[in-house]
């Protein structure tokens, strides 16, 4: 996709009239998009997309491989984050930066200084914060037009919309990605069960940086439950092993 998305403030859907726009151009624009509709025999699964002469995986930083069971986002997978809104921006950096298209739907909260911390391309990445009742729909045509797809549904969605979803993510080969631990059917999910955060001394300095402990649990390939820790900002660099960790811990 080479077109940008309608938009009022930089990347940001403000209202019902920019989604319009929005699916507009999103619905214009994917026909052109690599994807797997045109085959003879459309994928069913994530991993037959192999198969296809579309790249397999999107790329993630290397700080972040060890979350996952392939080596990168595989294309038609979903992946639920939890927990950190930080960890679900560096997960989509490497891909945004490398010249995928993304969006992210539902979440008010996410402000562009922090995508762009992460590595996110700005001229690049859609928001879209106040989706409201149509989200489902909304989510269903960005994955049409765009590589990867964040949503944080106002309400746990049914399994028949989760399923509808996910097979519309395999069929067009983009990786949709619930902030949401109440996805039903995820392929993986990455959770935030600790945070450490370094920068403070005794009365002096600042929050620099966190060390995240994510469980990584899954389904298939991704079925054995592991523990990483990575380190947030990635620019700040590698988390060291636990004996050399000195923390200060939330409260």
């Amino acid at each position: 996709m080479t077109a940008p998305v309608p938009s009022r403030v930089g990347g940001r859907i403000a209202d019902a009239d920019d989604v319009g726009r929005a699916l507009t151009a999103v619905r214009s624009l994917s026909s052109g998009r690599a994807n797997t509709a045109a085959l003879d025999r459309p994928v069913s699964t994530a991993s037959a997309l192999a198969d296809t002469q579309m790249d397999p995986v999107l790329p993630v930083h290397d700080g972040l491989r060890g979350l996952l069971p392939w080596p990168g986002l595989r294309r038609g997978a979903v992946v639920s984050v939890v927990g950190s809104a930080m960890l679900l921006l560096s997960v989509l950096g490497a891909t945004s930066a490398q010249g995928s298209w993304c969006a992210v739907v539902g979440m008010p909260q996410l402000g562009m200084a922090a995508a762009a911390e992460a590595g996110c391309a700005l001229d690049r990445l859609a928001l879209i914060p106040q989706p409201g009742p149509q989200w489902p729909d909304i989510v269903g045509a960005l994955i049409d037009g765009f590589d990867a797809v964040v949503v944080c549904p106002p309400a746990p969605p049914s399994g028949r919309t989760a399923a509808a979803l996910a097979a519309r993510a395999r069929q067009r080969g983009s990786v949709l990605l619930p902030y949401t631990d109440a996805w039903p059917g995820a392929d993986l999910t990455l959770q935030v069960t600790d945070r450490q955060w370094h920068g403070l001394g005794w009365g002096y300095g600042r929050l620099r940086y966190a060390d995240l402990t994510v469980t990584s649990r899954g389904r298939g390939v991704a079925g054995r439950s592991r523990d990483t820790v990575v380190r947030l900002p990635l620019s700040a660099g590698s988390a060291p092993s636990p004996a050399e960790r000195r923390h200060l811990r939330a409260v």
